[in-house]
């Protein structure tokens, strides 16, 4: 039995049965990892004896309280005794957070992150952190300091990005679920390339605290995992209100898996026309067209609509994100913490060697744009201007959500392409996101679901988006697309190499 690759829910259900131990989970994802780490490069930490003596202690507490009636200070968690990884700009107490950049090669947080805090009061086992593109800013995990990740359907394609290791690592087997992070596309994108379930909550309802910041109103944490319960029950163990981040929101569910059945009957579906246009390939279209066929033989009203503002998405997108980025990223000079140059000869040569030697193009190049557009003279012709549209997006968004249910379009315009196709054209590689980027605009929840496999066996994913916090209509569509279009294939050829 390949205990890697069954869902996290079933895993649970046999630790609680105690049919398997919490270790031998461990010791499966352990396998799979040393032998498919070189193939993929998916983990940038990943430490063998502390994931064990995690699933260990996580063994000791499921005896201590399964069959007994006198539970006093015991629970079931869905999380107890589970593996989950983490994308590396995430903080971990006491674990190295890189950002996957030079300049946090040696940062160690003293803190843990909300989300992590969370899970370990669920006793999960932390398999490791995540490759990703550096600071979460790319499309393809082509711009790590530690090396691309490769997708584990074709090792010579990009997982996507920015949270391409998540993504690669559940697809492959070597984790059950894991955490990544959203900013305009950042795990829905990578979910969908790799054939898995990506999921990008409302903005606020999973605290922030301790995410590396990339555009602070635009970020948002996420489950990356093989199906949509699990989905579902990740959202349930990290979400809620955090007095450590000013935009969390005091408000939302506690328990996502009330919502997973499988009706969909009269739910009303809007296809917005400006995510199914010209940038998207033909099979993604045709992959799509027959997920909104299978919902309308389910009983859904299926309808064409227009979002006209969606046109400048990406273009205010790449205004705010590289604007926030510039600001968040000025902390990173040298003097505090992380990588500093120490040959420099003053404080003003140690600032410029330090940031032109830690950051990576991407990153600097986004700076750069961040920059320009605050700068004295253009904040109001771009900065202001994109915050203006931005508030059309929005408004767009408030009149297709008072027709339909929810909006369902590609998560992606094209499947995985190849690596190093794109990186001499940065505007080609933002295209990556415009079906993704107009929901972090407006802070909607969206999940991109598997649809199936293009003719050259890549997966191809469906994006559900609904209004701010009807995550429960995210989840009960996703669920009923999910049992209809059945997708069960795994890249196991990786394991016949």
């Amino acid at each position: 039995m390949r205990l890697n690759f069954l869902p996290a829910y079933e895993l649970k259900n046999m630790l609680q049965k105690r049919e398997i131990s919490s270790e031998d989970i461990a010791s499966q994802c352990l396998k799979a990892t040393e032998r498919l780490q070189g193939k993929l490069n998916a983990y940038i930490y990943f430490d063998k004896e502390h994931m064990l003596s995690q699933a260990r202690a996580a063994d000791a507490y499921l005896k201590e309280i399964c069959g007994s009636f006198n539970k006093k200070d015991g629970k079931y968690f869905d999380f107890t005794g589970i593996p989950v990884a983490v994308k590396d700009n995430i903080c971990t107490k006491d674990i190295k957070t890189t950002c996957a950049s030079k300049i946090l090669s040696d940062y160690v947080p003293v803190y843990d992150a909300t989300v992590i805090q969370r899970l370990k009061s669920q006793k999960y086992v932390l398999s490791g952190k995540l490759n990703m593109d550096e600071f979460a800013m790319g499309s393809s995990n082509e711009n790590s300091a530690f090396g691309p990740v490769k997708n584990p359907w074709d090792t010579e394609r990009v997982p996507g990005g920015s949270s391409g290791g998540p993504a690669a690592a559940v697809a492959a087997g070597l984790v059950p679920c894991s955490l990544g992070s959203d900013t305009g596309g950042s795990i829905r994108q990578p979910a969908s390339l790799c054939g898995v379930v990506g999921l990008k909550p409302t903005y606020g309802l999973v605290s922030r605290y301790g995410l590396v910041a990339f555009a602070s109103s635009l970020d948002q944490i996420g489950p990356i995992t093989r199906n949509v319960t699990d989905s579902a029950n990740l959202l349930s163990a990290i979400c809620g209100w955090d007095e450590y981040d000013s935009t969390s929101i005091n408000g939302g569910l506690h328990d996502y898996c009330q919502f997973l059945y499988d009706n969909i009957k009269g739910l009303k579906i809007g296809v917005p026309q400006e995510l199914m246009s010209g940038g998207v390939d033909a099979a993604i279209k045709e992959s799509v067209n027959g997920v909104l066929k299978l919902a309308e033989s389910m009983g859904a009203v299926v309808e064409m609509t227009s979002l006209p503002s969606f046109e400048y998405a990406l273009s205010v997108y790449y205004i705010i994100a590289p604007s926030e980025a510039s600001s968040n990223l000025s902390r990173f000079d040298g003097v505090r913490y992380g990588y500093r140059n120490r040959d420099a000869t003053s404080l003003r040569s140690m600032y410029r060697s330090t940031r032109a030697e830690g950051f990576g193009p991407e990153v600097k190049r986004r700076i750069m744009i961040g920059t320009y557009c605050l700068s004295s003279g253009y904040y109001d012709a771009y900065y202001e201007k994109a915050q203006r549209v931005r508030t059309l997006i929005i408004n767009d968004f408030k009149k297709a959500f008072g027709k339909y249910d929810v909006l369902i379009s590609p998560s992606s315009p094209t499947t995985a392409f190849k690596i190093g196709e794109k990186s001499d054209d940065p505007l080609s590689m933002y295209m990556s996101d415009i079906c993704t980027i107009p929901v972090n605009l407006a802070g909607l929840p969206a999940i991109s679901i598997p649809s199936g496999l293009s003719e050259n066996n890549l997966p191809i994913g469906v994006q559900i988006i609904a209004d701010t916090l009807r995550e429960d209509l995210i989840f009960k569509t996703a669920y009923s697309l999910e049992k209809a279009i059945n997708f069960n294939k795994l890249p196991v050829h990786l394991y016949e190499q």
